[in-house]
């Protein structure tokens, strides 16, 4: 069977609608979204996910749009290599433009690294096995062009967006004033994403950017603060699922009132002095924080999951008459996080 072939029962699984003429899918931990223009009938891809998620994004589009259909441009909240992994891919295949806030060039174009991620933070194995993502820039400058300076988004009539920082140093979000819909990229997340079970489980909890990759805590604290200004009616978030309701929006408000209590790490490199950075890249780094005490903890976790998940897969295969089995592809698990 073709990879790209779509089998009926996919379909219920495949995305998840957000809003009229919004939609959302998840690979592994990540979200992204498309959105239509309702005058136009054109749709845009807002992020890319990681390496892996370009077949679900391409089975996804010809499910929503018809089959060889592409989409107008690809829009990124921001440049980390989980809503970055398949942007080369698609961009090249569909031959399409790629918008970002003028602050993400150096990270998207090869001059800079991002500022490292921090595992000292607190919240769980999400956290800690920080040290183990990717930081390093990619190189899709010749794909590359600069969101409008007066917060109109390219090829989304009704849609603007906000400069959100902190989390990453040209962050943005969108945002449909109709109906009052936020994309909020990591500025905000809807589930816990430090801790592995929340991850796993998509509890829903609004919360603020995940905590081992935010280089900038007064930015970030001004971005939810902006966020929480919007009053939004629905938040579809980078992690997460969408939230919407009073419930939700009080929870946002309340997350920008008491932002440093729920929302700041109680330690970690960037919690005391924020990383520096301009046009040109990251300019300054705080030093890090004692990093071995958190590292093994890290790996011994890591050792244990692995070593459960194949103890399963040795019982499974001893078992021949078992209705199910487990598959665990190591090069998989390590592309993921190369």
């Amino acid at each position: 069977m073709n990879e790209e072939t779509i089998q009926p029962q996919e379909t219920q699984s495949l995305y998840f609608e957000v809003a009229p003429n919004v939609w959302g899918t998840k690979d592994v931990f990540v979200n992204m979204y498309m959105v239509r223009d309702e005058a136009s009938g054109r749709w845009v891809l807002i992020d890319t996910g990681l390496r892996s998620s370009a077949t679900k994004i391409r089975k996804m589009a010809t499910l929503l749009f018809g089959a060889d259909t592409r989409p107008a441009a690809i829009l990124l909240t921001h440049g980390h290599f989980d809503h970055t992994g398949s942007l080369r891919t698609l961009a090249d295949e569909w031959n399409v433009p790629v918008y970002c806030h003028y602050l993400e060039l150096p990270y998207l174009s090869g001059r800079s690294s991002y500022p490292p991620p921090d595992a000292t933070v607190n919240g769980g194995l999400m956290a800690k096995l920080a040290w183990l993502y990717p930081k390093k820039p990619i190189d899709v400058s010749d794909r590359l062009n600069i969101l409008p300076p007066d917060g109109s988004v390219p090829f989304l009539k009704n849609w603007r967006y906000l400069y959100t920082p902190g989390h990453a140093p040209g962050h943005v979000s969108f945002f449909r004033q109709n109906d009052r819909l936020l994309i909020a990229g990591d500025a905000v997340v809807t589930t816990i994403q430090e801790s592995v079970m929340s991850v796993m489980m998509q509890k829903k909890k609004l919360s603020g950017p995940p905590k081992y990759f935010t280089y900038d805590w007064n930015a970030a604290r001004n971005s939810v603060m902006a966020l929480a200004d919007l009053r939004p009616a629905i938040i579809a978030s980078g992690h997460g699922k969408p939230m919407q309701g009073q419930k939700m929006m009080a929870a946002l408000h309340n997350l920008a009132r008491h932002f440093d209590d729920t929302a700041l790490p109680a330690h970690g490199r960037y919690v005391g002095e924020s990383a520096l950075v301009d046009a040109n890249g990251v300019k300054y780094l705080p030093p890090p924080e004692r990093f071995v005490p958190w590292l093994l903890i890290g790996m011994g976790a890591l050792t244990l999951t692995l070593t459960g998940l194949a103890l399963v897969l040795l019982r499974k295969r001893r078992s021949r008459n078992a209705a199910w089995h487990v598959h665990v592809n190591y090069d998989s698990l390590h592309h993921l996080v190369d």
